[in-house]
């Protein structure tokens, strides 16, 4: 991931770095310094370099008496990196002299637009189409409509218009916590997505650059889906009109699905982020596992959708892992660890309660989300 920018002599100073204790140094394109995993055992390190012809003009027009600049330079890039909680305290020095100095922390990071775009060998497949398919989608807002539409269609054709239109203000309630999380970060939205029988989708243009995005962009939809289940349940008892709780208890049913540990769910992409900042090889393992739990849950009951998005969360954590050593994500910190799996199982739990809270209801509509917990 990329530490590290710093503007001088015209070019970008980039400075990329893993967990695994690898540095490399770039002017530019050009790498210029770099210290391998067993040079750079301690967090302070040091990079000494020498830039050329090709930087004395820039040279000259920054120090007094440029025309008698010299032909190459000595530099020397010193470096106190902590990754957990992350922090960076860089001096840049030239020739002895100081020139610039200063830190960075996790912020910093999150705001950060990376220079070096990962390159991804794009090949034909039936995924490759799905994401042409969802740009597709991107770009014009009239699918918007269109789906929306869709959506409402088919569901008032399985169940009823109330239910349809219910069940679409659980998902929009639910995408716009995604959205709000997206936003928080600056981060540029195109939007939310009905998409028939597969619930909804909030599109950003912009990529993350930690794993902490990643969590709180996850568990909004649910911590905004927990927020309707409670103001439901607060209207029911002021009200005692069942629609509220039925409004309640399958909407906390709907989001407690979503927070399933599998990708692409997000719940998966929680584990995920958790699991690969400890350890990739535990990621890999954990999200795999998790995969096949739900690979099971999906053949048992016989649950075909289920068994499609296992597809898909499987190419992902694939692709994580195939990604680990050019991943531009910073990692979760211990604290970063603890406090997202305390409000992941928070939520999981608050939810759960909801459920249980009507299983002995006489509504039989109401004891029905219990008992399909107990299947």
């Amino acid at each position: 991931m990329e530490l590290l920018q710093l503007e001088h002599f015209g070019k970008i100073l980039r400075l990329e770095g893993s967990l695994a204790g690898w540095q490399e140094l770039y002017w530019g394109d050009s790498l210029v310094s770099q210290l391998s995993a067993t040079e750079n055992q301690n967090a302070k390190s040091s990079h000494h370099f020498e830039l050329y012809n090709q930087v004395s003009q820039a040279v000259a027009s920054d120090q007094p008496g440029g025309e008698n600049a010299q032909q190459s330079i000595k530099c020397q890039l010193a470096i106190d990196l902590n990754w957990q909680p992350f922090a960076i305290e860089y001096q840049l020095m030239i020739d002895g002299s100081v020139v610039d100095q200063g830190s960075r922390n996790s912020k910093d990071i999150e705001q950060q637009v990376p220079i070096k775009k990962v390159q991804i060998k794009k090949k034909f497949s039936s995924v490759g189409l799905f994401s042409l398919a969802i740009k597709l989608f991107k770009s014009a807002k009239l699918f918007k409509v269109i789906l929306a539409g869709a959506s409402l269609a088919a569901y008032s054709w399985f169940f009823s218009w109330q239910f349809a239109l219910s069940l679409l203000g659980c998902l929009v309630f639910h995408e716009y916590g995604h959205i709000r999380a997206m936003q928080y970060f600056s981060m540029k939205t195109k939007g939310i997505y009905l998409i028939p029988f597969f619930g909804g989708l909030a599109v950003s243009d912009d990529k993350i650059n930690t794993r902490w995005q990643d969590v709180v962009i996850s568990i909004m939809g649910p911590t905004f889906g927990l927020l309707m289940s409670i103001v439901s349940l607060l209207l029911y008892w002021s009200t005692d009109i069942t629609f509220f709780a039925g409004l309640a208890v399958f909407n906390s049913l709907l989001n407690l699905f979503n927070l399933l540990p599998i990708l692409p769910l997000d719940g998966g992409h929680i584990l995920k982020s958790i699991s690969f900042s400890i350890n990739s090889k535990l990621g890999l393992v954990v999200c795999m596992s998790a995969a096949a739990l739900g690979v099971l849950v999906s053949y048992s009951l016989g649950l075909a959708l289920l068994g499609f998005l296992l597809l898909i969360g499987s190419v992902e954590i694939m692709m994580e892992w195939r990604g680990r050593h050019q991943s531009h994500l910073l990692p979760l910190d211990r604290y970063g660890q603890i406090f997202s799996t305390a409000w992941y199982l928070l939520t999981v739990a608050a939810f759960i309660a909801i459920i249980v809270y009507f299983a002995d209801s006489p509504e039989q509509i109401l004891a029905l989300p219990m008992k399909i917990l107990g299947s």
